[in-house]
């Protein structure tokens, strides 16, 4: 049975049927889906990443670095898509040490979000598609720095990396990237799966900039698994 988690039933308004048998078909019913607010944001990031911590198989420093893209991905939501709401669909396959996860609108679209920059103002679908995971690339609203950060952890522990928005679809698989029209999806889609049994470095996967294993380690971490790591 699927396990869905939202702040009202009423809310999952979008197509959840199309987005489990495009995205999650191969994995049986074992699946979570909650629906995502500003009230509710951080109550979920904390539950999806604390499940995933209990999972003593997967590899600490694969769970710092998405611990934060996560978050940042889940934030784009509220802040670009013009809704007030996203869903975000999990799945951790521990036999094969897979996760997936994959966030979900129906707001304006990537194009749309970045066309609010008068600098981006003309760009296509495509273009902004392949914008959108580079750095410091925005709409002013941010700091273009959540999505180019995950193309960082794609790039070191990656499977399948998907940014779908309208008529396309930029995916990045193996170190190539390729855009392709898809069937259009009102919004955006986000759709990560990572290795969880490999040891990448998270400060490079935020290049630096901020201490994505610290922040992990004190949110998540009890004192005595503080001193197991070291």
């Amino acid at each position: 049975m699927y396990l869905c988690i939202v702040i009202d039933c009423n809310t999952v308004y979008m197509n959840l049927s199309t987005l489990i048998k495009n995205y999650f078909a191969s994995k049986g019913d074992d699946v979570t889906i909650d629906v995502f607010d500003e009230k509710n944001i951080y109550d979920v990031y904390q539950r999806v990443v604390g499940v995933l911590t209990q999972h003593i198989e997967i590899e600490t420093t694969v769970l710092q670095a998405m611990s934060y893209c996560f978050y940042e991905i889940l934030d784009n939501v509220l802040t670009h898509s013009g809704k007030e709401l996203g869903t975000v669909i999990t799945h951790y396959d521990a036999t094969n040490h897979i996760l997936s996860f994959l966030v979900a609108d129906d707001g304006i679209g990537v194009r749309a979000s970045l066309a609010e920059n008068k600098e981006y103002a003309d760009v296509t679908e495509v273009e902004a598609l392949k914008m959108c995971i580079q750095d410091a690339i925005t709409d002013g609203k941010g700091m273009g720095f959540g999505l180019y950060s995950t193309s960082l952890l794609a790039r070191d522990a990656g499977l399948r990396f998907e940014v779908r928005s309208g008529n396309n679809t930029l995916l990045v698989q193996n170190g190539v990237e390729t855009t392709t029209e898809s069937d259009f999806w009102q919004g955006t889609i986000v759709y990560l799966q990572l290795h969880t049994n490999r040891e990448i470095d998270p400060a490079e996967v935020v290049a630096n900039r901020t201490n994505v294993a610290g922040q992990y380690n004190d949110t998540f971490l009890t004192d005595n698994e503080l001193e197991e790591l070291w």
